[in-house]
């Protein structure tokens, strides 16, 4: 057995290049990931195969080449810019003499660090429980057969089947409170849909800028950095643009490649804001010279949990950092925006941006003089609640003469329901 290292560890990456890979994973963003999780790169290790080693992952003699290189540097762990089957990560330990920790596993360290909410540690333990299951053996390999003689009989098999039923016991208690916790999100939901918010969610690529778009817009101080992962809880905050529209911004977990399985599942329920959202604004790091891949990886991500019929705009973020790109938008050749191009971090292109917005959330708003018997004191309340009041005024017998914006659907219905409010085609005295 060998001890295994707290954080901060010196560790060596490893990047196997697959060539029955369409798309190979990048090793850049790895470091990156690498340096969220607070280690300390030693060497990255790079190599190519047709298919993995059923063993090891890397083969025998990259394998020796590893070896010899946790020797010399003296590296604490071997991080695998893959996905590694338990045996394989058992292997290489036994190999290596090192903790040796795959893609799913750094991903979920991050998650566990960046999880400041109780229902985000709750999705994060549930992730990582469901990871670790099958890898129990590899921390009871000292127990794994049952010995003769007195004084060599230990807990082996046993010990691994209390492990085993300890970890669904908790798997089965973390689902019970993340049910509870998704109900109560659902009655929030149900809320914003009575008053008729329209949530308009900000997805994207992680470290595309979604949280300095987030602040920007919303006046908030999301934590943000340029990292991978800064954002894990989802955070919501309702807001008006400039021409008093109100809506709710949601700033949720940013997407990567080869997001694990465990993660989608885990983070379902958070998900769900973006599956339930009015509109998409898919933030795109303009600067990124892969911006096209993370497009599609994204979308992929969305697919997987429902949200494709959800209508999008692209927002290319950071034209900042781009030579002669002017902040602009573009419509398609039925005259709807899909992209917006802006600077979260200097504002250029943010009041393109709250047009955008106007122009899609109202499609279904109309304009209207309507008038409100002085009697009806809960009828004006409620259209100052539910519409857009653009200017008031008062006859002289007291009524509330009133322009307002609101759904053509609401103001339809509110007009059958409640006789007393009058439709006015207009009011003599402009308004």
């Amino acid at each position: 057995m060998f001890e295994r290292p707290q954080r901060g560890e010196r560790a060596i990456l490893v990047t196997m290049t697959m060539t029955h890979l369409a798309e190979p994973a990048s090793s850049e963003e790895f470091a990156q990931l690498a340096h969220s999780a607070g280690v300390t790169t030693v060497t990255h290790v790079t190599g190519t195969r047709d298919v993995p080693d059923s063993h090891s992952f890397v083969g025998s003699g990259k394998l020796k080449e590893i070896e010899a290189l946790v020797q010399e540097l003296e590296a604490e762990v071997v991080l695998f810019n893959h996905t590694l089957t338990p045996g394989q990560e058992r292997n290489l330990e036994r190999a290596l003499q090192c903790r040796v920790l795959d893609r799913t596993g750094v991903i979920l360290d991050i998650f566990a660090l960046r999880a400041r909410s109780f229902e985000g540690k709750l999705q994060v333990e549930l992730a990582q429980l469901k990871h670790i299951s099958t890898r129990l053996v590899r921390g009871w390999t000292h127990l794994e057969r049952q010995k003769g003689g007195i004084g060599l009989r230990g807990p082996g098999e046993t010990q691994l089947e209390t492990d085993r039923r300890l970890i669904a016991e908790r798997i089965k208690s973390i689902n019970k409170r993340l049910d509870k916790v998704n109900q109560q999100r659902e009655l929030s939901r149900k809320a914003r849909r009575r008053a008729e918010l329209p949530v308009v969610s900000l997805v994207g690529y992680t470290n595309a800028g979604k949280s300095t778009l987030f602040n920007r817009l919303t006046n908030e101080s999301v934590f943000a950095d340029s990292q991978l992962f800064a954002t894990l809880d989802a955070t919501l905050r309702r807001m008006s643009l400039p021409d008093r529209t109100s809506l709710i911004f949601a700033d949720t977990v940013g997407f990567i490649q080869q997001l694990p399985h465990e993660l989608v599942a885990a983070f379902r329920a958070t998900l769900e804001e973006t599956r339930q959202a009015t509109l998409l604004l898919h933030v795109v790091d303009a600067s990124d010279t892969e911006r096209q891949s993370r497009i599609q990886q994204v979308n992929q991500v969305l697919a997987d949990i429902g949200a494709t019929e959800v209508p999008q705009i692209l927002i290319y973020n950071k034209i900042d950092r781009l030579e002669d790109c002017p902040a602009r938008y573009e419509r398609d050749n039925f005259g709807k925006i899909t992209k917006v191009w802006l600077s979260a971090a200097s504002s250029a292109g943010i009041n393109l941006l709250h047009g955008a917005l106007s122009e899609q959330l109202n499609q279904d708003m109309v304009r209207r003089h309507v008038r409100v018997p002085v009697q009806a004191g809960d009828l004006r309340a409620h259209l100052f609640a539910k519409a857009i009041v653009l200017h008031e005024q008062f006859a002289d017998n007291g009524d509330s003469l009133l322009k307002i914006q609101m759904s053509a659907r609401h103001l339809s219905q509110l007009a059958e329901s409640d006789p007393r409010l009058k439709l006015e085609n207009e009011i003599k005295k402009e308004i």
